[in-house]
């Protein structure tokens, strides 16, 4: 705001007469002051009032809005007890007065509009309120407390609801309240004495805004937001608030809150309450089932208030009428609903903030964003004007052409032009939100299959869980025609049809998914793909139906991030929450996401199988690195920081090699050094070996425990030093003697594939240093291969394959071939991790040739690709072509690059049998280095 009010339009006047009368009241105005006052005194009877009752105080406040307006504002705050009533009137009339004028002048947008007028409501509210408290403590009528609470209310909250929680009142807005007590200030044999006092408070703050007298009111306030407000106090205390929120709370009132904020009173108490509601308010889920209840609200407004018909100017409703204000609200809430619990940053109260965080997350074009916020700034400001004639709380264009006239020319327009202007704004509004809240005009289905599905089948859906609530059957109704229509599409539909019912039969619920796909029907080819090719990401997705949200989060099929950002990501997240065990629930489900991402880019074929046991690997790492650091930070608030250097997380087996498969397990070794430190230094200390077993116990815990979003890895920790009979967490002086001194063979050849996966940079070095150093040292080949030769035999006893498609285990397989790379890089005193390194290192030491080297790294990338596509089609079970489907047949050859099944059978019975044969022999090299 200019230092005087600036003039960019002007209002004229409707009766002249009127007007010149308002304005001679101040001949020292400027001309263009001058005009605004003839033209707002000369169309709205009640600004002419309000210009004639401060006419003394108006000229000044023209020169000086800015100071004027907060002039009132500290006017108010010196107000004495017995002169809070009168003063508060004469506020408003000076507020309204000042903003109508800014308003219509055009020097204040729209948004200072409002929050001029919400500012000295959330004023207002706060010393009537605390004005009432001071008034009751004086009395004794608040046990326990004393004039020190009432600049905390003594515990009262108000929450700002609707518009006024958004900065958005309107001009003539009543406010809607939620008044509320934080009864934890109180013995609880006070109770009912202290709600007794809130309550009566709480009507007098009421009546003190909205009483009219002959100086005016204040607001007229409206209470009805509350919990279930014909049987409820018009205070409540919080705990009773957030009970009936957990048990009975609607998604209206979650759209409610979305704008809500503590406006008066103990503002830090209402901060609180509103926080206990995140999980109520934003759901951790897409929320599309929010469309079916936004839509039928909005059909019983248009059947409760008649405004449903034709659009017609004169007469609409600009707030409930089709086509206006609300309808941009419902659009933007409901969005905002069904992703803002995944995504924090589009919890914005104000509806164009909302409207465009929407659009920079992608959820809605930003042309339509801004076309929206356009015409709601627009219907604002005809609301605005309407209400501005009478004073009036009515958001109705008038109906007789003198009413229209009046508006028209507070606008500075013609009737026509307002007429043609409105009619046109109303009508984009519809048409652009329309389809989006009519659930029921779903895209129609493809033609109907010619397929007679088993009808015994379909019988049976109505008896799954998924379809038991009369909501979710309805929902499914509109599904079911596009479903059956892609699964004939299928090319095995009664086999698709059986995996359909498989998942449906496993689902807990069906609402919420339901609600996604009737909003999302791409999704269905996506479900139809899945429950056709994998049954084992199938029946997952029947019990984690939840994943789906990552799909529709736009960047689901983009090129994988990496290890890094990863890590940042998850970390950032729990930044934002500071539960312990909601951060582990919270690195649950983002790992699910990722997790069934890969599985996704893999069945599609968008990856093969060696990059997804990468990104398998780059999750878990993400997973470990972030998390460790959440568990040590929580276990330290008891027994203090990690005594020493801290922990290293040592990754064995595929975990440190960096390849996983969709149902891999985490090989672990925790490395401790306590360096000097006898003890941590806590509130409990501990003597660093217990604390650093308790630490790993930990950290098993937080990633293996089953919550309420399931388990994150199975861990295994059996490479350790002494295996099962060793303690769980190693140190570092352990580690290092028993590795030099004790070790077996096999426990070497696992250090080949060791990796520092996260922990104390220092302690990490130091371990990669030693492994290094240990494995360069020279070998004695004889006892190596007959330790290698027993540790195949123990393999082979205690280990056999379960079937052709089982490429990990067996003589000749992926676990064989490991163990020769292994044994390679101990021969050559190499310390390369992977596969082909170990490889080359045996031809370089001279116990294999090239040719056998490639035919088993050749091999290895078979059996891979296979085992990664087996793992993902059924995790823990035996494949068997026969039975695994036609889908899952083709994706088997499509990750092998192998066009037949029975070619690709050949090709793995072969390269079992040549391999087994080549390792035989080696592992049998006599002494003078001839093979037996």
């Amino acid at each position: 705001m200019a230092p005087a009010l600036k003039i960019t339009r002007l209002p004229r006047a409707f009766d002249p007469d009127l007007g010149r009368e308002a304005r001679d009241l101040f001949p020292g105005l400027s001309a263009e002051h001058a005009e605004l006052i003839a033209g707002a005194g000369g169309s709205s009877p009640y600004l002419n009032g309000l210009i004639a009752q401060e006419a003394a105080w108006l000229p000044q406040a023209l020169a000086e809005p800015d100071a004027a307006i907060q002039a009132v504002m500290q006017d108010c705050t010196a107000l004495p007890p017995d002169q809070i009533k009168p003063g508060l009137r004469q506020a408003k009339r000076r507020i309204a007065l000042l903003t109508a004028l800014g308003d219509l002048s055009g020097a204040w947008p729209l948004e200072t509009v409002t929050a001029v007028l919400t500012d000295f409501a959330g004023l207002a509210v706060d010393l009537a309120a605390k004005a009432e408290i001071a008034a009751l403590i004086r009395r004794g009528k608040l046990p326990g407390q004393s004039a020190d609470d009432i600049a905390e209310a003594a515990g009262m909250v108000v929450l700002a609801m609707g518009k006024m929680g958004a900065h958005e009142l309107n001009y003539s807005s009543d406010i809607d309240l939620i008044v509320l007590f934080d009864e934890t200030r109180y013995d609880p044999d006070d109770f009912f004495e202290a709600r007794q006092g809130m309550v009566k408070a709480t009507r007098n703050l009421c009546a003190t805004l909205s009483d009219k007298t002959a100086e005016g009111y204040v607001f007229r306030t409206d209470l009805r937001l509350r919990p279930d407000p014909a049987v409820t106090p018009v205070c409540m205390a919080m705990e009773a608030a957030e009970r009936y929120y957990e048990s009975l709370g609607r998604t209206w009132e979650r759209g409610a809150y979305i704008k809500a904020r503590p406006c008066a009173g103990d503002l830090e108490a209402g901060q609180r309450f509103l926080k206990t509601l995140t999980p109520f308010v934003w759901r951790r889920h897409l929320d599309f089932a929010a469309i079916q209840d936004a839509h039928d609200m909005r059909l019983r407004i248009r059947e409760n208030k008649g405004t449903g018909g034709a659009l017609e100017v004169p007469g609409h409703d600009m707030k409930l009428g089709r086509g206006g204000i609300r309808e941009i609200e419902f659009f933007t809430q409901t969005r905002q609903l069904i992703a803002g619990g995944r995504d924090a940053d589009l919890r914005q109260r104000g509806t164009v903030d909302g409207l465009q965080a929407l659009a920079a997350k992608g959820w809605v074009p930003q042309e339509v964003a801004d076309q929206l916020a356009t015409h709601y700034r627009a219907h604002r400001e005809v609301e605005h004007r309407i209400q501005m004639v009478h004073d009036n709380q009515t958001h109705k264009v008038p109906q007789t052409e003198d009413g229209i006239a009046r508006v028209a020319c507070l606008m500075g327009t013609t009737p026509e032009a307002l007429c043609s202007d409105l009619a046109k704004r109303l009508a984009e509004v519809h048409e652009l939100t329309e389809d989006f809240f009519a659930p029921d005009a779903s895209p129609a289905a493809g033609p109907q299959p010619e397929i007679a599905f088993d009808a015994s089948v379909l019988a049976r859906w109505t008896t799954y869980p998924a379809l038991r609530s009369q909501r979710a059957r309805r929902i499914f109704d509109r599904l079911r025609p596009e479903l059956l229509s892609r699964l004939a599409r299928t090319t095995k539909p009664e086999e698709a049809l059986m995996a359909l019912d498989g998942f449906l039969a496993g689902l807990p619920a069906g609402v919420q998914l339901f609600s996604l796909f009737d909003a999302n029907p791409h999704l269905i080819d996506l479900l139809i793909d899945i429950v056709g090719t994998a049954p084992e990401l199938a029946g997952y997705l029947s019990r984690n139906s939840a994943v789906f949200d990552a799909v529709i989060g736009g960047s689901f099929f983009d090129a994988w991030p990496g290890r890094a950002a990863l890590q940042a990501d998850l970390l950032a997240q729990f930044a934002g929450e500071g539960d312990y065990e909601r951060q582990l629930d919270l690195a649950r489900r983002w790992k699910k996401e990722w997790h069934f991402r890969i599985g996704v880019h893999h069945l599609r074929g968008l990856i093969d199988g060696a990059t997804a046991a990468a990104q398998y690997a780059d999750l878990a790492d993400a997973v470990i690195r972030s998390l460790l650091p959440v568990v040590m930070g929580n276990f330290a608030i008891k027994h203090g920081p990690a005594p020493g250097r801290g922990v290293a997380v040592l990754g064995m087996g595929s975990l440190g090699a960096g390849l996983l498969n969709a149902a891999s397990d985490l090989d672990m070794i925790l490395i401790y050094d306590p360096e000097e430190v006898e003890f941590s230094d806590g509130p409990k200390p501990l003597a660093a070996r217990t604390y650093y077993a308790r630490l790993t116990q930990a950290l098993i815990t937080a990633l293996t425990a089953p919550m309420a979003q399931g388990r994150l890895y199975e861990v295994d920790m059996r490479l350790r030093p002494s295996g099962n009979q060793g303690p769980v967490a190693t140190s570092w002086a352990s580690f290092t003697n028993y590795q030099r001194n004790e070790a077996w063979v096999w426990e070497h050849l696992a250090l080949t594939r060791a990796r520092v996966v996260t922990g104390n940079e220092g302690l990490g070095a130091d371990i990669e240093d030693f492994r290094r150093a240990l494995l360069q040292q020279p070998q004695d080949r004889q006892k190596v291969l007959a330790e290698v030769s027993e540790m195949r035999a123990r393999l082979a006893a205690a280990k056999t394959p379960s079937g052709l498609w089982d490429a990990k285990t067996g003589p000749g397989r992926m676990l064989d071939i490991e163990l020769m790379a292994q044994t390679g890089a101990l021969l050559s005193s190499s310390p390369a991790r992977d596969v082909g390194a170990g490889l080359d290192g045996a031809v370089a030491a001279g116990w294999l040739n090239v040719a056998e080297a490639r035919q088993m790294l050749d091999s290895y990338a078979l059996f891979l690709s296979v085992q990664s596509a087996a793992r993902l089609l059924l995790s823990g079970e035996a494949i068997e072509s026969d039975k695994i489907g036609q889908g899952g047949v083709a994706f088997l050859c499509r990750s092998s690059g192998i066009d037949r099944i029975d070619t690709l059978q050949a090709a793995l019975a072969a390269a079992y049998e040549t391999n087994a044969g080549i390792i035989s022999a080696a592992v049998t090299e006599g002494a003078d280095g001839t093979r037996q």
